[in-house]
């Protein structure tokens, strides 16, 4: 009893401190009552409706603001707003502007404070912002399959061209792998911190995306250390088939953000996306069937059609689910950690990858190699490739 008292004095302590600086408002007292309000408003999301223009406001400064007015293309406006005008730290509100926006043009909202400070958003192309319905989830699971599932299952029919290559071949494919993950891990990094960086400071984007990636890096580890304790008990296991599975899963992570990103190109109004693109992603997917694969065929193992779908389906499918979900329910901090997910996984491979390639000598030391080095390489082209289609 006496130990658990003196664990919850300090907090006892604490709250009562806290509660003083509260009631007492040290900082309001230094101001005083002339200094002006800190005031940053924040827009969370804008989307256009049949003659509306709905904008998510959020109040990301300490201090509380009042909305007074509302300009769209500089012409002053009337609006609703659900939750008021007036915004504490962190308060949010929806208004509802009745204005005949022109598909196609250019719009920009402004909205004014109490203070006269002015916060704007520009539509750089209107489009209606779709509407969770039949046909557009239609849409999105088409596309989540043209981008992320077919590519990724074409991808794995190279595996039994990849059984047939020699030691060296296989270092390349390997190194291929490693250099495909890179790629796509540098790409994920700085979506990932381009997407923090328009989060509201309050939430602190960059720290979130980092401690995210971290938090997937480590999860991974005990998955996958768990994934080999389970396979020994399993005849004919093989530490082949747990890194495909990693990989699938890291790439499935990255895809479920490539799928969130192309839902919310939709939800925003700010993209067409077009064949093109389209055909970009495409190519650029289906090298991840082959990274999928590279450790399972140096096994040399016979792997049944159904395990390669399996993987192909971990690998591909969410990105059908990050379309719908960037789509209908598009949010900038679940784009923040999903990316970061994604980021974390793929780094946590690199390494399962590493060291399974230098279980004979130091990882260092084999990625020194000629083949292994040309197999970096050459995974860095094809993805910088293929990735020109798509920006």
């Amino acid at each position: 009893m006496r130990r658990w008292l003196f664990a919850a004095l300090p907090l006892v302590l604490l709250a009562a401190l806290l509660a003083v600086i509260v009631w007492s408002g040290p900082a309001d007292a230094v101001r005083g009552e002339n200094y002006p309000p800190v005031e940053r408003l924040t827009f969370q999301r804008v989307t256009l409706e049949p003659g509306a223009i709905v904008v998510n406001l959020m109040n990301d400064g300490p201090d509380e603001v009042t909305i007074a007015q509302v300009q769209v293309d500089d012409a002053f406006w009337t609006y609703d707003a659900d939750e008021g005008t007036a915004l504490q730290h962190l308060g949010r509100t929806t208004l509802r502007i009745p204005y005949p926006w022109v598909e196609g043009e250019a719009h920009v909202v402004r909205v004014l404070t109490s203070t006269g400070t002015p916060f704007e958003h520009e539509i750089p192309v209107a489009v209606e912002t779709p509407r969770a319905n039949a046909r557009f989830f239609g849409v999105f699971t088409l596309i989540g399959v043209y981008v992320g599932v077919l590519p990724v299952v074409i991808g794995l029919l190279w595996f039994p061209f990849l059984t047939q290559l020699s030691a060296r071949g296989m270092d390349f494919l390997l190194a291929l792998t490693i250099g495909l993950l890179a790629f796509l891990f540098v790409d994920g990094a700085h979506d990932g911190f381009e997407a923090s960086a328009m989060l509201p400071e309050s939430f602190q984007g960059a720290v979130l995306f980092a401690l995210a990636a971290a938090g997937a890096f480590l999860l991974l580890e005990g998955i996958g250390a768990w994934l080999q304790a389970r396979r020994r008990e399993v005849a004919g296991a093989n530490q082949g088939w747990v890194l495909s599975v990693l990989i699938a899963v890291g790439i499935g992570l990255h895809n479920f953000g490539e799928g969130l990103a192309i839902g919310s190109a939709f939800a925003l109004g700010e993209v067409a996306l077009g064949t093109l693109l389209i055909v970009g992603f495409t190519l650029h997917n289906t090298t991840e069937g082959l990274a999928i694969v590279a450790p399972l065929a140096r096994e040399r193992q016979r792997v049944p059609a159904v395990d390669l779908l399996k993987l192909g389906a971990i690998g591909g499918v969410p990105t059908i689910a990050g379309a719908w979900l960037g789509g209908f329910v598009y949010s900038p901090v679940w784009s923040v950690l999903f990316l970061a997910i994604g980021v974390g996984a793929i780094a946590q491979v690199i390494g399962q990858i590493a060291r399974q390639m230098g279980r004979d000598s130091s990882p260092v030391r084999a990625m020194a190699a000629g083949p292994v080095l040309a197999g970096l390489f050459a995974g860095f082209a094809v993805m910088y490739v293929t990735g020109m289609l798509v920006g």
